[in-house]
């Protein structure tokens, strides 16, 4: 009940368009109910009047059906018209409430879950939160208000036809949904959580395709989707069973109370307390008034699910952040040497010290490399730089202040990375510059590539700045990547230059023409360079050597 309360609480935010929906929700049942009822004692009546049984006054009646006809059409279509705008909008806030509380975390609490496990939270989730106002909330509020209305009415022709519309109702829109809520909820629950690993999977497989057929494994991973969707459909047969069975219940169950009903009515009816067509509208009034509640032990079924997909998004949305920003931000520095003062880092509280007591200084406008083999702590020097993760003891600096103190979206702002997995959107050129500088000009991005050295490259180009770079930049070479990046960096023009691993997987021709083009752009700047290539230290002022997490002059 814990999620429960949640989702609640994060209904808030557009409850006056949810309170819209409920309202006008309430008035289209009635309308519904009363049109069908006033229908069968009109009928009726007139049957009885044209048999000269009966006198009737069929102008106020025939107006009242064409009213409450116009009332319960336009009703529906703006309950349908609120109700949908206020469940897009709670999509919409969710989002975005997901994704302010996902963004923190990022790399260092992300690295454990699969991006095809987010994705699949961000979309799939919180896309099914949507039966939750739709079809739980505003239904359950709806259904008892007009079911007290619907009763008291009946209650004034007959008593006994009241007390079988109330337990009708209440073994509908109470017992089945909660009987339906109990035995779908656990495959619910498996449903929802199979549905995260296979898209998971899936994304996996369209990455590491090649690789799979290269190895002949491709067969072998389509077996274990289908088994996997095999375990989903059984799954989902497990709900459709409660679907069926609680429908199947439902509909007898209507039928029992409505025939209930008339044997209450007939002998009012044989006393001349009711009339026939009395009895006729008692009848339908009962039928009718189920529109309230007969959705409900569905929508219970799929409430499990539901509460589900809540929890996936809760366990990321309780996540701490690796990096605690400051309550309060210092004003920012002035200058921007680089400090590691005695600085302490483990990625677990009983891990061994990826970093253990490094001191090193990078004066402002210099470069220094940090060389060293893999699993040294090189890259660790850059994740704490740029506040990616925090660190146990020591502190680290920028222009003398404690980093602690400055927010890490203004520490990053004063940082220019360029990394050994260069990531290029799927898109244009143009938009993967317009990262690093949204208003750039066009001829600020053409300095920024001709400093680059790829200018030429993109001017050759059939749609120049327009050229598609594809997923991850596969349709340019690794060099052209990666000197995209080093546009984006002069684009940015950063006093600060982290450079992690800038050439490594390149061949020794773009190697080179990498390495000029950040020779261009460490210049006057403050440079962290991290390498094991000897060439690419040629351009450094200073060169350091980690070993388990402790740096030595080179």
């Amino acid at each position: 009940m814990k999620d429960l309360r949640r989702l609640l609480g994060l209904l808030s935010t557009n409850w006056h368009w949810q309170a819209l929906g409920i309202l006008l929700g309430i008035i289209v049942v009635l309308t519904n109910v009363g049109l069908l009822a006033l229908s069968g004692w009109f009928i009726a009546a007139m049957g009885l009047a044209g048999l000269g049984l009966l006198h009737l006054e069929y102008f106020l009646p025939a107006a009242a059906i064409r009213a409450l006809a116009i009332i319960r059409t336009v009703g529906r279509y703006l309950e349908r018209l609120t109700t949908h705008e206020a469940t897009f909008r709670l999509l919409s806030d969710l989002r975005v409430w997901f994704y302010q509380h996902l963004e923190p975390l990022a790399p260092a609490r992300l690295q454990m879950h699969r991006s095809g496990d987010l994705l699949s939270r961000i979309r799939a989730d919180i896309d099914s939160l949507d039966n939750f106002y739709l079809r739980v909330l505003a239904p359950s509020i709806v259904a008892p208000v007009c079911a007290l209305l619907m009763v008291v009415f009946l209650a004034y022709f007959s008593m006994g036809a009241a007390l079988a519309d109330l337990l009708g109702l209440l073994i509908v829109g109470l017992a089945l949904p909660v009987l339906a809520f109990r035995l779908a909820r656990r495959p619910g629950q498996a449903a929802v959580a199979q549905r995260g690993a296979l898209r998971a999977d899936i994304a996996d497989t369209i990455r590491g395709f090649e690789e799979l057929r290269v190895f002949g494994a491709l067969d072998r991973q389509t077996a274990q989707h289908e088994a996997g969707y095999e375990a989903l459909i059984g799954h989902e047969r497990q709900q459709a069973r409660v679907e069926a069975a609680s429908g199947g219940l439902g509909l007898f169950v209507v039928q029992a109370t409505m025939l209930m009903a008339l044997i209450c009515a007939i002998p009012l009816a044989t006393a001349k307390l009711l009339s026939g067509p009395d009895i006729a509208m008692v009848t339908l009034f009962v039928l009718a008034s189920f529109d309230a509640v007969s959705g409900l032990p569905n929508a219970y079924r799929a409430l499990g699910e539901t509460l589900a997909a809540a929890r996936r998004i809760f366990e990321i949305v309780d996540t701490a952040p690796a990096v605690q920003e400051p309550v309060r931000e210092a004003p920012p520095p002035v200058r921007f040497d680089i400090a590691f003062r005695d600085v302490g880092l483990r990625y677990a509280p009983h891990a061994p010290w990826a970093l253990d007591g490094v001191t090193l200084a990078v004066p402002a406008g210099t470069s220094v490399g940090i060389v060293g083999p893999t699993g040294s702590g090189k890259t660790s020097l850059a994740n704490l730089l740029l506040r990616f993760w925090d660190w146990e003891k020591g502190d680290v600096q920028i222009g003398g202040m404690p980093i602690r103190q400055l927010s890490g979206e203004t520490v990053r702002g004063f940082c220019a990375v360029i990394a050994q997995q260069t990531h290029l959107f799927n898109t244009s050129i143009r938009e993967n510059l317009h990262l690093a500088k949204p208003d750039a000009t066009d001829a600020e991005m053409q300095a920024a590539l001709r400093q680059a050295g790829i200018w030429d490259e993109v001017q050759a180009m059939p749609d120049g700045l327009e050229t598609m770079v594809g997923e991850v930049g596969t349709q340019l070479s690794g060099g052209q990547a990666r000197r995209i990046a080093i546009a984006r960096a002069f684009l940015k023009d950063a006093p600060i230059l982290v450079l992690d691993e800038p050439t490594e997987g390149l061949d020794a021709l773009s190697e080179r023409i990498v390495l000029d083009a950040l020779a261009a752009l460490m210049r006057g700047r403050t440079t962290l360079l991290i390498t094991h290539r000897s060439q690419a230290l040629r351009n450094v002022d200073r060169v350091l050597r980690m070993e388990n997490g402790r740096v030595y002059e080179g």
